[in-house]
């Protein structure tokens, strides 16, 4: 909380999720056994889906339509990048090749972890390298965010400070656990998250329901995330990547380098200001970029089509990708 506290006085977006995701890092490479129970999680997930649905207007549908070539381009782009990326680390023998490429790609932390393994990749590996990516856009997109904001005092909004309506609150629950009950039961991938945030956007959107939380709710989710992806970095994985951590490092902050230029180029081509083309184009993860972008004010439509697009183009190009960097490299390359 400490933490928490200093990072909202320096006006940090995101500070209740950045402080508790700090302080777990310290308990889980400190050898800690605590565990965010895995329903706990879902809920939170489920809570900044309704907070993003509470976001969205009709608005997200425009910007499809209008932009929807340079989206796809964005996406698209972002993905080659992380792949190329992958492709490195397996062509220096940092990482076996399906680990590298399925621990570089842009989004769904945890659905890649689960899909790696299927497919032969040490799921520990790709963990670490999934979440130091995640820990480390948390840092550079809240940094960007508080550098590039107008009006840092904002920073400390949580998009749920209006007076709620005992109505509108039932609303939102019900929102939550139909949309992520209905998508984990079909297996959508981070269906906890992208259900309520589908369904709340279309019911808040059309105007059927008045999408609210209150403060207390979205901070407690925002922390819940924050110890949960906080906790992913244990002794054993730090013992396992110790050799392999810089070229990881280096790998991911090229990764954040060359999507932030890309970002940057993006402002040229689109009426959008450089804190919404950065955000968008960061690589992943959804739900830590949504709460910064809710937080920070940026255009939280285009923010959000863009990353959950490429969520999707990720879970359904990864073994290909995968496969195809086993492939290219030499046997005795990987």
């Amino acid at each position: 909380m400490a933490l928490s506290y200093g990072l909202m006085r320096a006006h940090f977006p995101a500070a209740l999720l950045l402080g508790p995701m700090i302080g777990a890092i310290a308990f889980g490479v400190g050898g800690s056994r605590l565990h965010v129970p895995r329903p706990a999680f879902n809920a939170a997930q489920a809570m900044i889906g309704c907070l993003v649905a509470h976001a969205v207007t009709g608005q997200i549908a425009q910007t499809l339509l209008e932009d929807g070539p340079l989206i796809v381009a964005v996406v698209l782009v972002t993905v080659a990048v992380s792949g190329v990326v992958g492709w490195i680390l397996t062509r220096l023998r940092v990482l076996p090749g399906t680990t590298a490429a399925w621990g570089s790609s842009p989004g769904g932390a945890s659905a890649m972890v689960a899909m790696a393994e299927d497919f032969g990749a040490d799921p520990r590996l790709v963990a670490f390298m999934q979440y130091v990516r995640v820990a480390a856009v948390v840092f550079s997109a809240s940094l960007a965010a508080r550098f590039l904001m107008e009006n840092p005092a904002a920073a400390g909004a949580t998009g749920g400070a209006e007076a709620i309506e005992p109505l509108s609150l039932l609303a939102t629950l019900a929102v939550a656990v139909v949309g992520a009950g209905a998508a984990l039961a079909l297996r959508v991938p981070a269906g906890a998250q992208v259900g309520p945030m589908v369904l709340g956007s279309l019911l808040h959107a059309t105007g059927l329901v008045r999408m609210a939380l209150p403060v207390p709710i979205l901070e407690l989710a925002y922390a819940c995330i924050g110890i949960y992806v906080g906790l992913r970095f244990t002794r054993e994985t730090l013992r396992l990547t110790v050799t392999a951590l810089p070229g990881i490092l280096v790998a991911t902050f090229s990764v954040i380098a060359l999507c932030a230029a890309w970002g940057w180029g993006l402002t040229l081509l689109l009426p959008i200001d450089l804190l919404t083309a950065v955000l968008a184009t960061s690589p992943g993860g959804l739900d830590s970029v949504a709460i910064i972008a809710v937080g920070s004010k940026a255009d939280v439509s285009f923010v959000l089509a863009v990353q959950t697009l490429r969520l999707f183009v990720v879970l359904l190009t990864g073994p290909l990708l995968a496969k195809w960097i086993s492939r290219s490299v030499p046997e005795g390359a990987a």
